[in-house]
């Protein structure tokens, strides 16, 4: 007696966990809301040759056409030949060397301090926070309204003629 209360307590769970539909009916029969799922394609049968064929040929060949203009067209010899104009007419070239070699390194050291900064593990997230921050201020300080447009416009002009020298 006990055997059967236990094998029909186990059958009552394994009747709920467990749905069982006739074989024949399991395909007729849907018992969700959702629409049926599209059939799977693997993706190695997929290549771009026949993902390149699903395009119509007048728009594919509409997606590969460029118009160059005239006026982007630039010679490299022509751009080596100002280059080397430029390079003559530069008095102290040791300067420039040093200068251009000094940004290299401030940019490597740089991309080394970013490194190390984004593996502390909160340090990230903590300087986004402030880059959201500091743009939200910006953004009201100097954007939001027209007289404060007039003033970084006049402040940003300021900056350009005293770079150029023509202040």
């Amino acid at each position: 007696m006990a055997t059967a209360a236990s094998s029909s307590s186990s059958m009552v769970a394994t009747a709920f966990l467990i749905p069982r539909f006739p074989a024949a009916s399991v395909g007729a029969t849907r018992c969700s809301a959702l629409p049926p799922l599209p059939p799977r394609v693997s993706t190695a049968s997929l290549s771009f040759s026949s993902s390149v064929r699903l395009i119509p040929e007048s728009k594919r060949f509409s997606l590969l056409q460029t118009k160059a203009s005239e006026e982007t067209s630039v010679d490299a010899g022509d751009l080596f030949a100002d280059l080397k104009e430029k390079w003559d007419k530069v008095e102290d070239k040791t300067t420039v060397v040093l200068y251009g070699g000094g940004a290299l390194v401030a940019v490597w050291l740089s991309s080394i301090l970013i490194g190390a900064i984004n593996s502390v593990p909160l340090l990230p997230k903590i300087m986004e926070l402030v880059g959201v921050g500091y743009t939200g201020w910006f953004i009201y300080r100097y954007l939001l309204f027209k007289s404060s447009r007039k003033e970084l416009a006049t402040d940003i002009e300021a900056l350009k003629n005293k770079i150029t020298g023509t202040e």
